[in-house]
């Protein structure tokens, strides 16, 4: 135990044993680590009880005073029960792709540089050390095989002193990187096969509320094989097998696409979104010890996605020749944008510490490296071709292809893939669509989750077709989108109907009456007059993101200590969403008030023991309907963070594990003091109703009788014996699982597929202990139960929000600069959790979406981040001058009622402000651009 700090590993929560490694899990920002930081780090909740709002997030404080501590920060030092020293390490990469490796020449370092340890793929390849299956082949590339993408690792240098660590660093990057990473005879770039392709089709019926005559919900989606990376899909056949059906509706779309009649309008479209860099605030890095005589790995990482390291790390170590029996696993605050979320950085770390046994091993990215080796966003080519009838303006079909750049390892971009073309719709009913998609492996970097999945990229082309084809009709792009929007009951391009009220149209309406678009017309005359030289120009766009993944899941437990504290621990990151402040929140639905103790991305439930097994988007509906005999399994463990999981996914598992509490609870625990207030077991004057209790200003009142605060409710529920603290587990496709459940003899069902509850300190001994686990809590067994069924992974997606903008700028003739001056939102989003954080996505989402539209570009091969001489003097994010930041202004539509849940919007924010300013640049110049970014040069080259 370390005096400064208090902490031994019996303060570590052990997550459990797999394959006989017994794993352990405590991100250091938890209460066992609170010591490590000399300032406060957490600010607690001022929660306002009469309004439900809150005065600071959890972590702000320290966010505005730079005290925030990130992973980066962590040196061996600062751990107590690791070595004082610290070694550091770092990859050499190729960058080319187009030879095979021949090896590496690091003479130039000089006998004083030479590193402790070199890793070749010759030592991995002995020790058996290699990447989880997800992240592909080659942690380091043999000699002799060709890159698989600019920036591939070949080799690991790690010094045990820091001095030379960073000389050597800079040594090397004074170097031409090609003289120390080798190559043979050109050759040309490794020609693989697509990561994945799909294709959407859907024929509706007579009206939008009719059976579709296909579609990928009720029939299927249709796959290609391939072949010379080319996509071969079925023959299309009306009265053959279900496939051939698909494709035999998708050629009548063509069809009518090629040979339109008189009554349509038919424009044809090609559109090109770039590469960009997330440019998360923290670089990969991980700070790993290896300790050969416990035969136990510890590592510091930053991550989306806890649980996955965990049972990745798990993976990699059971096949790996070094010996390890104990894994310690510190998840950290960090900033992802997708960035962090199912990465290989952590796999890195470990191996460095395997290869330096005995010593913590820190591998951390500078910002070239960064830029050299992070997951980027995908870019996408998309064809587009879409028929409108041209006498009542509206869409008859819709066709589009798209070609995303997966980079050389697949990671995420099959479901990137999927998403970019079942999103294509956008906010429209399309009464026909063809979606195609191909998700190609290549020679650029690695590409992932990034912030917008895809739907960026597509949803932004379709915004700048619909606004070209309402030119092209006479009418007013905003009514045109009026009269194709997507309405609540219609079906989108899967054929699915939306979850909920869609209220795409009344973002757009609130729009359409913004001075700023009514009096376009009139604001470009006098801009321009006033400002000879100036071109003015008025831009519109709205999309409706999904939110979700088809696979979402969480755990929470919540307790209410004696004295009224609640405690809570949640299995989600806090990767700068607020997630940790917005759930300590949604306890007040139950609870009157926020929660006073929060931990994040925790990873120990063996008071909830939930198996899995099985992939939940590829399982057949057999597997899953034997899997479910066992009364703990389910389809999906725990879900990553994301920019939009936290508001629906994560707080539904909270509020509905605080509403067991309540129930079980504080609620008898309620009734116990009135009806001891009125002469024991007396009935009360008035009907009280569970449905009619309320919390009013931090006291719980039902029915006119006497307000109790949480403090006494506790103290008196714990007096009783009844429920106290409760773990829920949540699993939702596109529709949550439910279960019931058996609590003191009443029996619920709840929208939760795992539940474990833990009794009052009072309650009888037999009550407290018999079937409980060393935690105290009791495994609730499920009775019945319903999980969705496996075709709903056809619906792609089902839950979206909705938001408008408009952009205004001015396009300097002489330069080409764009100078955006304004732009307004109307956003659609459910209730606000925390509405401070809601506005701090809308505003930061949008600053992305700017950036993508004017600003950030990455080539994707040789001149581009791989050969690791980018950094931001190269690349060029948006600055407040470049955001409209002191005009720019924003709305939330009230929602709809006080039951609304919390809706995901931290994507959809940055999605209508990029086609918002291409429109508002094609009203300015007369021309409209199709390939992002749109620079200052290629305005010049138009108006020149």
């Amino acid at each position: 135990m370390n005096q400064r700090t208090g902490v031994s590993r019996r303060n570590l929560l052990k997550m459990g044993a797999a394959g006989g490694l017994g794993v352990w899990v405590a991100p250091l920002f938890s209460p066992a680590y609170a010591a490590l930081f000399e300032s406060k780090l957490l600010t607690p909740i001022a929660f306002n009880s009469a309004d439900g709002s809150v005065k600071f997030r959890v972590d702000g404080t320290a966010k505005v005073t730079g005290d925030k501590v990130f992973a980066y920060d962590i040196r061996s030092r600062d751990l107590p029960h690791w070595p004082q020293t610290q070694s550091h390490a770092l990859l050499l990469r190729a960058t080319f792709a187009d030879r095979a490796f021949t090896g590496i020449d690091i003479s130039a370092l000089g006998d004083d540089l030479k590193p402790d340890r070199v890793v070749t793929a010759e030592d991995l390849e002995r020790d058996k050390v290699a990447f989880p299956a997800f992240y592909g082949e080659d942690m380091l590339l043999p000699t002799g095989k060709t890159p698989a993408y600019l920036g591939h690792a070949v080799a690991l240098l790690i010094y045990n002193d820091f001095v030379r660590f960073r000389y050597a660093k800079t040594k090397l990057r004074s170097l031409d990187n090609n003289s120390v990473v080798k190559g043979g005879p050109v050759t040309g770039p490794l020609e693989r096969e697509p990561w994945a392709g799909f294709r959407y089709v859907r024929v509706g019926g007579a009206t939008a509320y009719d059976d579709d005559s296909f579609s990928t919900l009720k029939d299927t989606v249709l796959f290609p094989s391939f072949k010379k990376r080319q996509a071969n899909w079925p023959e299309a056949l009306m009265g053959g097998k279900i496939g051939e059906q698909g494709m035999a509706h998708a050629k009548a779309i063509a069809d009518e696409l090629e040979k339109p009649g008189e009554d349509l309008l038919v424009v044809s479209r090609e559109y090109f979104s770039q590469s960009i860099d997330t440019a998360a605030l923290e670089p990969d890095n991980a700070n790993c010890w290896y300790d050969p005589d416990k035969q136990e790995l510890h590592m510091v990482v930053p991550t989306q996605g806890p649980v996955e390291v965990v049972e990745s790390m798990t993976q990699m170590l059971a096949k790996a020749g070094f010996p390890v029996k104990n894994l310690f696993l510190h998840p950290c605050y960090t900033v992802g944008y997708g960035s962090k979320d199912h990465y290989n950085f952590p796999y890195y770390g470990a191996m460095a510490a395997f290869y330096s046994p005995g010593k913590p091993v820190r591998l951390a990215n500078d910002r070239f490296e960064q830029f050299q080796t992070s997951l980027k966003r995908h870019s996408i080519r998309m064809q587009y071709k879409m028929a409108v009838e041209k006498k009542s303006g509206m869409i008859r079909s819709f066709k589009g292809d798209f070609q995303l750049d997966g980079g050389g390892r697949m990671n995420f971009t099959p479901s990137v893939t999927l998403v970019a073309a079942t999103s294509a719709q956008s906010v429209y009913y399309l009464p026909k669509s063809d979606f195609t998609a191909v998700g190609l492996a290549t020679r650029a970097i690695d590409c992932g989750s990034a912030r917008g999945y895809g739907t960026l990229q597509s949803m932004g082309a379709t915004e700048m077709l619909v606004d070209e084809v309402a030119e092209k009709l006479g009418l007013d792009p905003v009514e045109f989108r009026l009269r194709n929007v997507l309405k609540s009951g219609m079906k989108n391009s899967q054929g699915a109907i939306p979850g909920g009220a869609i209220r795409a149209d009344e973002c757009m309406q609130k729009l359409q009456k913004n001075p700023l678009w009514t009096n376009r017309a009139k604001r470009k005359t006098e801009y321009e007059a006033a400002n000879p030289g100036k071109r003015y120009g008025v831009g519109f766009g709205c999309v409706q993101k999904d939110f979700g993944t088809g696979a979402e899941s969480c755990f929470v437990k919540l307790e209410i200590t004696p004295e009224g504290r609640v405690v809570m621990r949640h299995s989600g990151a806090e990767m700068g969403t607020g997630m940790q402040t917005s759930q300590a929140v949604v306890v007040s639905r139950w609870f009157g008030r926020a929660a006073d103790e929060i931990e994040t991305s925790v990873t120990e439930w063996s008071d909830l023991p939930m198996v899995t097994s099985g992939d939940p988007y590829l399982s057949s509906q057999a597997d899953q309907d034997k899997a479910v005999s066992n009364p703990a399994w389910t389809p999906n463990y725990c879900s990553p963070s994301s920019a939009s999981n936290s508001a629906y996914y994560f707080s539904h598992g909270t509020r509905e594990t605080a509403r067991v509490i309540f129930e079980h609870g504080l609620w008898p625990a309620a009734m116990s003091i009135w009806s001891a207030g009125i002469g024991g077991g007396q009935a009360a004057p008035h009907v009280v109703r569970i449905d009619d209790a309320r919390w009013v200003n931090g006291s719980l009142t039902c029915a006119g009788m006497e307000p109790l605060t949480l403090a006494r409710l506790a103290r008196r529920a714990h007096e009783l014996g009844v429920v106290t603290g409760a773990i829920g587990h949540t699993f939702n496709r596109w529709q949550w699982a439910e279960a019931d459940f058996e609590v003191d003899g009443q029996n619920m069902r709840r929208p939760l597929d795992g539940l474990s509850v833990r009794y009052g300190d009072n309650a009888p001994e037999a009550k407290r202990k018999t079937g409980a686990t060393t935690g105290g809590y009791h495994f609730i067994t499920r009775k019945k139960l319903f999980y969705p069924p496996i075709q709903r992974n056809n619906a792609g997606v089902t839950y979206y929000a909705a938001i408008a903008t408009i952009a205004e700028l001015s396009v300097d003739r002489a330069t080409g600069k764009v100078e955006l001056m304004n732009h307004q939102s109307v956003l659609e989003c459910g209730n606000q959790i925390v509405k401070e954080l809601v506005s701090g996505q809308i505003q930061g989402g949008i600053a992305m979406g700017i950036g993508h539209a004017l600003h950030e570009y990455l080539p994707l091969y040789e001149d581009g981040p791989g050969n690791g001489t980018w950094n931001f003097n190269r690349y060029t994010l948006p600055r407040a001058a470049d955001v409209a930041v002191w005009s720019q202004r924003a709305e939330v539509l009230p929602a709809l009622s006080d039951t609304d849940p919390p809706k995901g919007m931290g994507e959809v924010t940055m999605i209508p402000i990029v086609p918002a300013i291409v429109n508002a640049v094609a009203h300015a110049t007369g021309h409209r651009f199709t390939e992002l970014p749109i620079t200052a040069e290629k305005i010049r080259g138009v108006l020149q």
